[in-house]
């Protein structure tokens, strides 16, 4: 089991007490809810896929089958120091989907614009436990 310095290195140069509530295994949860959502609509473009342009041919199947699991997988690694790079690294892979079919490319720009807020959120939930401002510090 990780500790909260573990599961994040910029919470280790706090001089406050740590928060009551763990924050960061509430941002994992959110991580891992965010993946599953986004391996629903991975999933989804398949039958656009097949309908709209050339169809869908076993490249194209597999690369979107494949970013499915990817992300599924993703799920069970949000505890780990580097699995925001990991989150990070789907998405662009996400991206490059345009040169399977435009609507794959557009779902990752989507959805990096998710994960470019959540890279916000670690942020501020990190300043926030080095200030000292988060509930259960300030008791």
């Amino acid at each position: 089991m990780s500790t909260p310095s573990e599961s994040n290195p910029e919470s280790g140069r706090s001089q406050f007490g740590a928060p009551t509530k763990d924050p960061w295994k509430g941002f994992r949860g959110i991580a891992s809810g965010t993946l599953i959502l986004e391996v629903i609509v991975v999933l989804l473009t398949i039958p656009v896929v097949q309908v709209v342009g050339d169809g869908l041919n076993w490249f194209s199947g597999t690369y979107i089958l494949g970013l499915a699991v990817l992300m599924i997988l993703g799920c069970g690694i949000q505890g780990r120091p580097w699995a925001m790079k990991y989150n990070i690294g789907l998405q662009v892979l996400l991206i490059l989907g345009f040169f399977v079919h435009y609507s794959i490319g557009i779902m990752g720009i989507v959805f990096a614009l998710v994960w470019a807020y959540l890279v916000y959120l670690r942020k501020d939930i990190a300043r926030r436990m080095d200030e000292g401002l988060l509930p259960g510090q300030r008791d």
